[in-house]
């Protein structure tokens, strides 16, 4: 089964109730980009630890990069539901790491500039952004604080024009070749919990910033990650994005975007790898027939695909909900924690079914499984999730 047949065809120009014409035309456009420039090229990227910057830049000039940005600054002005499509259909590229490499760039980093920076700020590192010229990381999580923002132990302290940041962030996506990093730090040390923090833009190159060093993980290989180190880091005072001490709010504004796109890169990733399953399950002959002829198999699978469709439309509608402006935490923590289950389970499935030619190296699967293991961690894990869900129903 080609992974084509999963884009719904057109059907007067639209094919589903959340999405309009023009939401359809830039998942055809992707599709066609990701088919014809992402899949032949990506394995040279896995080997070599990163995605060169030829590539962002080429997704710059399609207008790839600023779906949600300003016309100003070269972006589309598209919604939410754009930055759903988005996430899907580089997951359905079958590597994670590239998709992910885009996605912190789009959609969990630069959103702080967007969201919370002056109009100066943005129109000093905007354009670029959209470009693909200068691309970007998000520095919250560090090695005691992960999903808990308010366990941050970087410290921004004021000096004279500006601040001068010591610490370390920990598992920075993009955070070994980024040009512009979005960092959380403590401005009130004396603050309680999630108060006193604040964003800082830090360009590279800024004296007393480096690459701690580059961190070697289980998937995603192709997306370079990072330990960043602040020692004596000086920022100028313009360089603070929105209100001092008022960072914990920016953080946990964006996290909405961000887990939508975790919840709808997973489910691209889900149906790739159906599509290569049942591809493998109709050739492959065992016992004198096809797995496909076995019933416990394509049983099994019929479910997983029942499933991938549910999940897909809680991705659409939490992205629709936050599209209008309406409070969706509780949808979009379900996104998160049922997406990045599934994907794991799918990912089971379809490398049980592959047989010894899954656990091969060689094998797309065997990629997809490792990439995919990150899914119910990385961006608020599972139970933190679930804890967010269980708030909301009583």
């Amino acid at each position: 089964m080609a992974l084509d047949a999963l884009v719904p065809a057109a059907a007067g120009g639209q094919t589903d109730p959340y999405f309009t014409p023009e939401h359809e035309l830039f998942r055809a456009q992707l599709h066609r980009f990701v088919e014809a420039e992402i899949k032949p090229n990506a394995d040279a990227w896995e080997a070599a630890g990163s995605v060169p910057r030829a590539v962002l830049r080429r997704m710059g000039e399609l207008g790839f990069l600023g779906v949600r940005y300003p016309e100003a600054y070269g972006g589309s002005a598209m919604d939410t539901l754009a930055t759903a499509i988005l996430a899907e259909e580089l997951g359905r590229s079958t590597f994670g790491g590239f998709a992910i490499t885009v996605l912190v760039h789009t959609d969990m980093a630069s959103p702080h500039l967007a969201n919370a920076g002056s109009a100066a700020q943005q129109a000093r590192w905007m354009p670029g952004i959209v470009a693909g010229t200068t691309i970007t990381a998000v520095a919250v999580t560090e090695a005691d604080a992960g999903s808990d923002v308010a366990g941050i132990r970087t410290t921004a302290r004021p000096d004279g024009d500006g601040y001068v940041i010591n610490g370390a962030k920990m598992y920075i996506t993009n955070g070994v070749h980024a040009d512009l990093v979005f960092v959380a730090a403590k401005t009130d040390t004396a603050a309680k919990g999630s108060r006193g923090v604040s964003i800082f833009a830090v360009e590279r190159g800024t004296p007393g910033f480096s690459v701690g060093r580059a961190l070697e993980k289980h998937g995603w290989l192709s997306s370079d990650t990072a330990e960043l180190v602040f020692q004596d880091c000086r920022v100028p005072a313009s360089h603070r994005l929105g209100e001092e001490n008022r960072g914990f709010y920016a953080v946990m504004r964006n996290f909405q975007n961000e887990r939508i796109v975790l919840g709808a890169q997973a489910m691209g990733e889900a149906q790739a790898m159906m599509a290569l399953t049942l591809d493998w399950v109709r050739g492959r002959r065992a016992f004198g027939a096809t797995l496909w002829d076995k019933q416990a198999i394509r049983q099994r699978l019929a479910m997983l695909s029942a499933e991938i469709e549910a999940a897909r439309r809680l991705v659409y509608h939490a992205a629709w909900l936050d599209a209008q402006g309406r409070d969706c935490v509780r949808e979009v923590s379900q996104v998160k924690a049922l997406c990045g289950e599934l994907v794991n389970r799918v990912a089971y499935a379809c490398q049980q079914f592959h047989g010894g030619m899954g656990y091969l190296r060689e094998s797309v699967i065997e990629r997809m499984v490792r990439d995919a293991r990150i899914q119910s961690i990385g961006g608020g894990a599972t139970e933190v999730m679930l804890e967010e869900v269980a708030k909301r129903l009583a």
